[in-house]
């Protein structure tokens, strides 16, 4: 873990940064990330975080030595992104990461997937710890009180993270995106593509060291999702998330560059929903 010193910040996107987004050529409208404003002021006191996100093996040993069956084997199924958009897929787990025939032996320092919200605090517990909140993410992502787009900086470099570009090339469109995936999945099927945790370092670490907090797998926070002004207006499907689900953030290796930023939120049911793209890490009071 590395210590966090804590601090005063504001968490939160400004307004300068919808309108790059808006004005860019990633795909998705400005109401969509409505929920990252306004920006706010958070006070932190010291605490620690996981360098890394957990990782399989890590993973592993927790299911070993506790006899836990994550929400994804005892439902049966799992979710996937396929040919053809999302769908639950049964025999997927964080073993299975893929479906039947994958398998995530061999990927011991890749970060765990398939994991539920519940399963989640069950390793945290587990291990000492606990989930960090969403402010504390976002804090230990910037390395600081000063805003900054990316863990490493403003200057988007695609040999920082693990994300659909790293993967694919540039990407400025969903057109694109889905091609690229189609042909990854006729070669590959729909299996995860993530990459060891710490790969992308140092280029792509927070100045407190953290890795993999732009790209690789999405990380659940212990957050419940709420706007930061109740009078934001922000897309339907987002405020329908609004007091139910917890906040989620890093972006993954399937996302745009836009989608792995320092304030980018997005939200997922605690109650047993868990995906191929969707990890953690861990925290701890100093």
């Amino acid at each position: 873990m590395v210590h966090v010193p804590g601090g005063t910040f504001q968490q939160g996107s400004p307004p300068w940064l919808l309108d790059l987004l808006e004005a860019s050529d990633q795909p998705l409208p400005r109401i969509w990330f409505a929920d990252e404003t306004p920006q706010h002021t958070r006070v932190l006191e010291p605490y620690r975080i996981d360098r890394h996100p957990v990782t399989v093996a890590e993973f592993a040993e927790f299911a070993e030595r506790t006899g836990h069956v994550t929400d994804a084997e005892e439902r049966g199924f799992g979710l996937v992104y396929t040919e053809r958009g999302w769908r639950e897929l049964d025999g997927v787990s964080w073993r299975a990461p893929g479906g039947p025939g994958t398998s995530s032996k061999g990927m011991g320092d890749h970060p765990v997937v398939h994991v539920s919200w519940l399963d989640c605090v069950s390793y945290a517990e587990w291990a000492g710890k606990r989930l960090p909140t969403e402010s504390e993410w976002e804090f230990a992502a910037r390395g600081g009180p000063e805003f900054r787009i990316w863990p490493w900086g403003d200057t988007w470099d695609v040999r920082n993270a693990n994300t659909a570009e790293f993967h694919a090339g540039a990407l400025n469109a969903l057109g694109g995106w889905k091609a690229w995936w189609e042909a990854t999945c006729a070669e590959d099927g729909p299996i995860p593509r993530t990459t060891p945790v710490g790969a992308f370092s140092k280029g792509g670490d927070s100045p407190f060291g953290c890795a993999d907090m732009g790209g690789n797998v999405y990380e659940w926070t212990s957050t419940l999702s709420h706007l930061y002004d109740d009078a934001t207006e922000c897309d339907p499907s987002v405020q329908a998330a609004m007091g139910r689900y917890r906040v989620i953030r890093g972006g993954s290796w399937m996302n745009f560059r836009h989608q792995t930023r320092c304030s980018e939120r997005m939200h997922g049911d605690p109650t047993g929903w868990s995906s191929f793209a969707h990890g953690f890490r861990c925290a701890k009071d100093a």
